[in-house]
């Protein structure tokens, strides 16, 4: 029998009916002869409820005690999933991070995982039962239990699936696959069938909210195909994400916007790049910031999300030397192998900004993406100029 890991998001499993209908899920998944590991989140935004109830009582939580207290969210919904699949009739065990063998480094709140070991979750298929695996969390070396960060649930799945050898992994959520724009944003938007871990990782960088940039990173390394699926709804086919190679046609694949960043850059003109920013980036939770250096010049492009807090990291920046953080940029970024190829691409792409009216501060190019920044509030009409030209336009 095949191992299928399944990954379900909180808004999945955001309701006491929710969990019922994705128990009946997994059984359909188990049931058609597969072995079944279910990788849960909190349910809902009962994380951000956590977080907020720990800054009630301390402005500056130890991150030590916001792991031992966030990580319960998903410890709440692993439970209820078991409960709700033994309801069904089938027999069902639940494991913490820690339980499963999800070893980390020690950076608490955005911890990375080193290793897996996961013979108990082994022996419990091997007794037939379904899996289910509190996502988010690991345990360090140190026996200090750990969370992974925004996202993390699709990390500790796609880790998972490389330690058991699983014929796939497939992240549920309330979206049936990778679109080319957010459809919210760009109507014509449409779900791409197939991606190469190259491109997925591209646009999980540039902030595509659909899978973890660390996820992504894992499953390219150890040959993980990943699946996005819609959990509940109409089944259909979602995106695959795997190694395609060599019969992967240029193209531009997709357009999105970063939820939000800080751009860094000389508090004077000529001031030197700090020695230590790559090193104050790591340690606030930015560690996939862009950072470039060029003679007598740098900046650098910060994702707000793994911030830890806003505050500590602009005073931790004053500290570094003389750093401008400005607020009032946006990225958006298009990803896909016909930058690589056709770096003509950039010329449209400048033209559709200017013929929409969106103010371009600058440009970020390598390989496979190709950033640029736009003044604040602007992000929108940018990503819907860039995806009629670039992705429409070629249909």
């Amino acid at each position: 029998m095949s191992i299928i890991v399944q990954k379900y998001g909180g808004s999945s499993v955001a309701t006491a009916e929710l969990i019922r209908k994705v128990a009946a899920r997994v059984v359909a998944t188990h049931a058609a002869g597969h072995q079944v590991v279910a990788v849960v989140s909190a349910m809902g935004k009962s994380t951000d409820g956590l977080l907020e109830l720990a800054r009630s009582v301390s402005q500056n939580p130890e991150r030590r005690e916001l792991d031992m207290l966030v990580t319960v969210g998903e410890r709440i919904s692993m439970a209820l999933l078991s409960m709700a699949i033994t309801d069904l009739g089938y027999p069902a065990v639940s494991f913490t991070g820690s339980q499963s063998g999800i070893i980390t480094t020690d950076n608490h709140t955005n911890a990375r995982i080193i290793r897996v070991t996961p013979m108990r979750l082994m022996e419990a298929l091997d007794a037939g039962r379904i899996v289910i695996v509190a996502g988010f969390q690991g345990v360090s070396e140190r026996l200090e239990i750990t969370s992974l960060g925004r996202g993390g649930s699709d990390t500790t799945a796609v880790a998972l699936g490389a330690a058991l050898g699983a014929e796939y992994v497939e992240i549920c959520s309330d979206v049936d696959g990778v679109y080319s724009a957010d459809p919210r944003v760009v109507p014509a938007a449409r779900r791409i069938d197939d991606l190469d871990h190259d491109e997925m990782q591209e646009l999980a960088d540039a902030g595509a909210k659909v899978l973890n940039a660390e996820a992504v990173e894992w499953a390219r390394r150890n040959g993980v195909e990943i699946v996005c699926s819609a959990t509940h709804g109409e089944a259909r086919p979602g995106t695959r994400i795997r190694d395609i190679g060599g019969t992967a046609q240029p193209r531009v694949a997709a357009v999105t916007a970063h939820p939000g960043i800080f751009y860094l850059e000389p508090g004077h003109p000529g001031a030197p790049a700090p020695v230590d920013l790559e090193s104050t980036l790591v340690a606030h939770g930015a560690p996939d910031a862009w950072v470039w250096r060029l003679p007598g010049a740098w900046a650098a492009v910060v994702p707000r999300q793994n911030i830890h807090s806003d505050a500590a990291f602009r005073a931790a920046l004053a500290g570094t030397g003389d750093v401008c953080v400005r607020e009032d940029l946006e990225l958006v970024t298009v990803v896909g192998r016909a930058l690589a190829s056709s770096p003509g691409l950039l010329l449209p792409a400048t033209a559709a900004l200017e013929a929409a009216g969106v103010r371009l501060h600058g440009r970020l190019l390598n390989a496979g993406r190709a950033g640029f920044l736009v003044q604040a509030g602007q992000s929108a009409a940018a990503v819907r100029a860039l995806h009629h030209a670039l992705i429409e336009g070629a249909a």
